[in-house]
């Protein structure tokens, strides 16, 4: 058996966050929780016992209950805090001191400081004026904005009345926005009037105008000038700037004490196969995964200062707001991470003091294929986790980063999805990493892998699933009053258990590997392969910059279509061809090796970074992409139609 990448030292386990937690455990319940396999079974085994003793860990601040779970035999239906009251937005603002709560870098080299005491006074602002308007409970507010603090303010601002937010990031098209908001009807819509994104400055408000045309529910269009400084309000229906509408009022916030049920945020699916989904969660369920994740999974502790890159229309961006409920230090980059050179994220960490530094696993991939080397040029001295998530982190990103990124560093690959807020395997700070490997499936997360009939298997590839109820499954779908929506995305395989829709396979160390989606599996002649199994070995090849993979039907059986972006000036050639079957052959098997290969100028992906090889699919198959707005290049969707080389 090979060594792990890396063994955290005994003194880093001890001061772990999961290790005091795991002894509070074993203190209270009487069980001896050594290793993270026993705290997992735990987990599963008590679930009322686990949450109620990780509610009181993290000094949740809110009323518990009596109750901890409710119809936990039920999956959807089962209630966790059913008797619970608290707030989001409270649990989050737990410093009113003058550390720093925020800080800001912008592509453009302009940056900001917030102070705890600061944020709390401005979300109290921002909520007052919110009631001012007749925002209550329930009432939706929406934000098209750039990552910048003016968002923080105004999604805790949301929380903290009882309102629902939901934003999107400004690189997406107008439909692609009216797709979203339109069917939640916002009271309220938040925006920038432009933003910074690879040398370029890129107006908002045009955009605006036509959204607004095409949702009569908002009465109050707030604007940050962010790339300007006197934006033009005229054809923005209630028009205000965020100084007028946030900057005066009372500042001490109130907090809404609401169910640990009451929906916080609507997060949607990537929509590239027709209209987006409306995923709703609630704020306890959303507060507990968070705190979990990032306390016992990430080790984050007071203090320290957590950075992710991602935008407001990802579900990361919640995720890692929530970090102020650690008392954490927000980081937030809004701008390209390869603008003007590859090592803007690398020179941030240093910067801003980054101990958490959070990614994708393209950036990895990109920095790799860039022969960028942290490790000689940067400090990194106060990283202690990187994590890395949208899509499986290759074995040889894992390298990358052991070998030139940082050597004694916690890589946390992670796992799970906008569906629910959250993972279902992540990383253990108090255990090894092995070669990619995600390390663990999430406490509280009765995750499996099922085989073509419906069994747990181990060291076999299948779908993986969840067995058991957990706290941040989704209230529902909007708009979606029977649930059979909300059924048929996740319960129409398995009765009772949730179907997240990944191909995966559980480790020999009790760890998880993720191939792809399940739902983009590659079956030439009956036999099931993961698109990432190709992918880790085409993007070895130094000429390869990324590839999409696709089965294409042929009678009555599928034959593999690999599609390659190679770097700038080089062509595909019949050379190049075999040597990337040669590859994927002596490295995998001759199942996997593509019957085409095709040179492509884009790949295709969505506006959080996801290849989308379902939807070039549907084209290559002559169907129609019904949700083109949900792609960050739909031009690249063009390439695919009516191609001479796929046909025979």
């Amino acid at each position: 058996m090979s060594a792990p990448l890396w063994t955290p030292s005994a003194e880093r386990v001890a001061a772990a966050n999961i290790t005091t937690f795991a002894r509070s455990v074993e203190q209270q319940w009487g069980v001896a929780a050594p290793d993270y396999r026993s705290l997992y079974n735990f987990s599963l085994t008590h679930p009322e016992a686990f949450w109620k003793s990780f509610w009181t860990f993290t000094n949740v601040r809110g009323t518990m209950g009596e109750r901890v779970v409710a119809d936990f035999d039920r999956m959807p239906g089962a209630r966790f805090f059913p008797d619970a009251r608290l707030n989001f937005a409270e649990n989050l603002l737990r410093r009113t001191d003058d550390r720093p709560a925020i800080l800001f870098r912008s592509e453009n080299g302009t940056g900001r400081s917030i102070s705890a005491r600061e944020l709390y006074l401005a979300v109290g602002r921002f909520a007052s004026a919110l009631g001012e308007k007749g925002v209550v409970a329930g009432d939706r507010v929406a934000a098209f904005i750039p990552n910048i603090p003016e968002a923080v303010v105004a999604a805790l601002g949301t929380a903290a009345v009882g309102a629902v937010w939901s934003s999107s990031s400004p690189d997406f098209g107008v439909q692609g926005v009216v797709d979203r908001f339109g069917q939640i009807e916002p009271k309220v819509l938040v925006t920038a009037d432009g933003y910074f994104y690879a040398g370029r400055t890129h107006d908002s408000l045009a955009k605006v105008r036509q959204v607004l045309d095409s949702i009569p529910s908002v009465e109050t269009t707030i604007v940050v000038p962010f790339v300007g400084e006197s934006p033009r309000l005229d054809g923005l229906r209630g028009g205000v700037m965020w100084s007028d509408f946030a900057g005066a009022g009372p500042a001490e916030p109130r907090f809404e004490q609401l169910p640990f049920s009451h929906p916080l945020y609507i997060l949607y699916s990537s929509g590239t196969t027709g209209v987006p989904k409306c995923i709703v969660h609630g704020a306890g369920g959303t507060l507990l995964q968070h705190l979990k994740e990032h306390q016992l999974h990430c080790d984050i502790k007071a203090g320290d200062r957590v950075f992710y890159f991602t935008t407001c229309g990802w579900m990361m961006w919640p995720w890692l707001v929530s970090a102020l409920a650690s008392e954490a230090t927000l980081v937030l980059y809004d701008g390209s991470p390869f603008h003007p050179h590859g090592n803007v994220l690398f020179d941030l960490a240093d910067s801003a003091s980054v101990t958490m530094f959070g990614t994708s696993a393209k950036f990895i991939d990109a920095a790799q294929k860039a022969a960028l080397e942290p490790a000689r040029t940067h400090r990194l001295d106060t990283v202690r986790t990187i994590a890395s998530t949208g899509s499986p982190l290759a074995p040889e990103s894992f390298d990358f980063v052991y070998e030139h990124v940082k050597r004694d560093v916690h890589l946390a690959s992670i796992s799970g999805g906008t569906d629910i807020a959250g993972c279902f395997a992540l990383g253990n700070p108090a255990g090894p990493v092995w070669r990619g490997e995600i390390q663990v499936r999430g406490l509280g997360m009765a995750v499996e892998v099922f085989d073509d009939s419906g069994h747990p298997v181990r060291l076999e590839k299948g779908e993986l699933v969840c067995t058991k109820p957990f706290p941040s499954m989704p209230l529902g779908f909007w708009n979606d009053p029977d649930g059979r929506k909300y059924h048929e995305a996740y319960f129409n395989v398995y009765q009772g258990v949730w179907r997240h829709g990944d191909y995966a396979e559980l480790t020999e160390h009790d760890g998880l590997i993720i191939y792809g989606r399940s739902d983009a599996t590659l079956n030439p002649g009956g036999v099931r392969i993961g698109t990432a199994e190709i992918y880790r070995k085409v993007e070895q090849i130094d000429a390869v910059v990324e590839s999409l993979v696709v089965g294409q039907r042929l009678g009555h059986d599928e034959r593999i279509v690999l599609f390659v972006k190679l770097r700038e000036g080089l062509t595909l050639t019949d050379d190049l061809r075999e040597t990337i079957k040669l590859r994927i052959r002596e490295t995998t098997s001759p199942r996997h090796v593509p019957a085409r290969i095709v040179q492509v100028a884009e790949i295709p992906r969505t506006k959080s970074g996801k290849i989308v090889e379902l939807a070039v699919r549907e084209v290559i198959h002559g169907r129609e992409v019904k949700n083109k707005e949900a792609l960050a290049n739909p031009e690249a969707l063009e390439f695919f139609r009516d191609r001479p080389e796929l046909i025979d």
